[in-house]
């Protein structure tokens, strides 16, 4: 009872930040993202009656306990769902830093969750798998469905689900990772999130953000790049300003962050089509299109000297068994 499955990282356009139910993870607000092909992770999950405990092992690096424990919880959902008690082996490899707000949790999770089931045996729809990769990683059911996703929040285990609004093959839209900080954060996203109830700006961004998710799908519909770009900025600004202003506040961002913020500013001004987005960490994500990718990477590399790696993507595929 042994699978493969790979799933990439997404970049959250309109993001989530915050939960309606912690143990299902059903988040506050719905949330828009585009699924990445160089950023992603892929597990092998083996059951078997030999395994006296469960294995959790991460090729190209190490797990905590804390970390292990997530996993094993999210393992425990799935074998409840399958009705058994078998201990599993797990071993998974990431293409990118884990734990500085570049998705890691989501394609993680959401490779467990595929990897799993097919080991298990258990055939389920692509809605059911989105729920249940939630409950390991929120954000992790919408590194399921293909390209362009939406998460709709509900109120409910099976009424918060992703789909695919649009395929990979869409848009020819670029996210080029800026990795300026590969190591751990130090206020994990669950942990932040805990607290967003004391940020006063939350009741505005919840208000908010019904309209600019219709914003933002039209500028898709259209293809519409500039308009699609400005609306993904307000979207990362706003919340971070949630962030920022919680008790205590987080500042996921640096110098470098902040450098490279600037400078996207002056970029367009002249003339480069090109906006950033940040998650919960201090990564950059600068989003363009296809035809601007390579004068995006020749002017970022001239200006900003403290970028330790840069990852190129596409819009890529959902979650799959190998």
């Amino acid at each position: 009872m042994k699978a493969t499955a790979i799933a990439p990282a997404n970049i959250a356009f309109i993001k989530y930040w915050g939960k309606s139910d912690e143990s299902l993870r059903l988040p506050l607000n719905d949330s828009l993202s585009m699924n990445l092909n160089n950023t992603y992770t892929k597990t092998t999950v083996e059951f078997s009656s030999d395994f006296s405990r469960d294995e959790i092992l991460l090729a190209n690096g190490i797990f905590s306990d804390q970390e292990k424990q997530r996993v094993i919880k999210n393992l425990n959902v799935m074998r409840n769902k399958a009705e058994t008690r078998l201990c599993a082996r797990v071993v998974t490899e990431n293409t990118f830093p884990k734990g500085g707000g570049a998705a890691a949790s989501a394609s993680g999770f959401a490779a467990l969750t595929v990897a799993a089931f097919s080991a298990l045996g258990i055939k389920l729809s692509e809605k059911e798998l989105t729920s249940f990769a939630r409950m390991g990683s929120g954000s992790a059911c919408r590194s399921i469905p293909d390209g362009f996703v939406e998460w709709k929040k509900g109120e409910t285990h099976n009424a918060s689900y992703a789909y695919s609004l649009y395929p990979h093959d869409y848009w020819d839209l670029r996210d080029i990772l800026v990795i300026v900080d590969a190591g751990m954060k130090k206020v994990p996203t669950t942990e932040g999130m805990s607290a967003v109830r004391t940020s006063p700006l939350l009741p505005a961004r919840l208000a908010a953000l019904p309209e600019r998710i219709t914003r933002i799908k039209e500028a898709m519909k259209q293809k519409n790049f500039q308009q699609f770009g400005e609306i993904v900025e307000e979207e990362c600004l706003d919340m971070h300003h949630v962030m920022q202003t919680q008790n205590p506040p987080l500042y996921y961002w640096n110098n470098v962050t902040q450098e490279i913020m600037d400078a996207v500013a002056g970029w367009r001004k002249n003339g480069l089509s090109v906006y950033f987005t940040i998650d919960a960490g201090p990564n950059v994500h600068l989003i363009c299109e296809g035809k601007n990718e390579k004068n995006v990477i020749k002017v970022l590399k001239s200006r900003i000297r403290l970028c330790r790696k840069i990852i190129v993507n596409k819009p890529a595929k959902g979650a799959r068994v190998l």
